[in-house]
């Protein structure tokens, strides 16, 4: 099937939206970096084309548009097509609610179900006064930009293993004026974080399987293979994160972590451990532990050897997030 734009009169933004969202259902794109649907992903496209902001009133649609805005739009169009790349990357910009950050494909576009949390200052779990946090594994540096705002007096260390990643994170830091607060640190989880001590660490590990790795569409084949793969089940990060947390949390301190679908796995490798999971509309799994319910003796259990885990208390939140592929 032809994905050249049908002959027609003038065109209207609406009407730019529509053959947008016929070409990607007719190459059978796959969504999920920032957009569930056809329509979404060519609105979002067409919008940034034409210099629009994402909340353009709808009233705009009807607009009718010049050839040359017309022409912009359609190669943007073609661009997501042929080359199969997340819109994120076309336009070198991701949303976490109404903040902006600047991605390329040094990063995964950023999609936490933790930022919808932040918004909402974390709430009801960080009770006490936030002065130090980490946001380890931090990409583009999204969630150590939201920890800034949404903790007003916090300073802020930003990890990551990536120096690709890191210097993503360096220009968002800088176009948000935080580099006062916000600290980049090379470090493969905490290696180089010996004798820092935190009121909440935040994550957004890699949590997808060798299984899920080999089956990822071609959108998400473009992000980096670092920020993605963690082990067969998906959970090496994650487990590594739990065993030396509470090592780097003050007391009463707080570990906030998403886990992707790896709720039932996880909970199944650490049985002694109470998770209280938060959970999310996306349907990714984020969980909440204190650092005294996590015991430095803790071990997990090995994965083939799991017997069912403790019942979670759950709390439901919203995050404004879709979940990337992971298994």
């Amino acid at each position: 099937m032809s994905h050249r734009a049908r002959p027609s009169g003038p065109w209207t933004v609406a009407g730019l939206i529509r053959e947008g969202a016929r070409r990607f259902r007719a190459a059978h794109l796959r969504f999920g970096h920032g957009t569930s649907r056809a329509e979404d992903e060519a609105a979002y496209l067409a919008f940034h084309a034409l210099g629009w902001s994402p909340d353009t009133p709808a009233r705009a649609l009807s607009r009718q548009v010049k050839p040359p805005e017309a022409k912009r739009v359609l190669g943007l169009f073609s661009e997501r097509i042929h080359t199969r790349k997340p819109a994120a990357y076309l336009t070198h910009e991701a949303w976490l609610g109404d903040f902006r950050f600047y991605v390329d494909q040094r990063v995964i576009v950023p999609r936490s179900h933790i930022a919808g949390m932040l918004f909402d200052g974390l709430r009801p779990w960080a009770t006490g006064r936030i002065g130090t946090a980490l946001d380890l594994c931090t990409g583009s540096g999204c969630l150590a930009i939201l920890l800034a705002r949404a903790f007003r007096g916090a300073t802020i260390d930003a990890a990551d293993l990536s120096r690709a990643a890191l210097a993503v994170a360096r220009r968002n830091v800088r176009d948000y004026r935080l580099g006062k607060r916000i600290r980049l640190i090379r470090s493969d989880l905490f290696s180089a974080l010996r004798g820092k001590h935190y009121d909440l660490i935040v994550s957004n590990p890699p949590y997808v399987s060798g299984a899920a790795m080999r089956r990822l569409q071609r959108e998400y084949r473009h992000e980096p293979r670092l920020a993605l793969a963690s082990g067969r089940d998906g959970l090496d990060a994650a487990r590594a994160i739990l065993l030396r947390a509470a090592a780097h949390l003050k007391p009463g301190g707080l570990l906030v972590m998403e886990v992707g679908s790896g709720r039932r796995r996880l909970e199944r490798a650490f049985p002694r451990l109470e998770f209280t999971w938060a959970e999310t509309p996306g349907g990714g799994d984020v969980l909440v532990v204190g650092r005294d319910q996590l015991p430095p003796q803790a071990r997990p259990r090995p994965v083939q050897q799991a017997t069912g885990g403790l019942p979670a208390a759950a709390a439901r939140r919203t995050g404004r997030a879709s979940t990337a592929a992971a298994g």
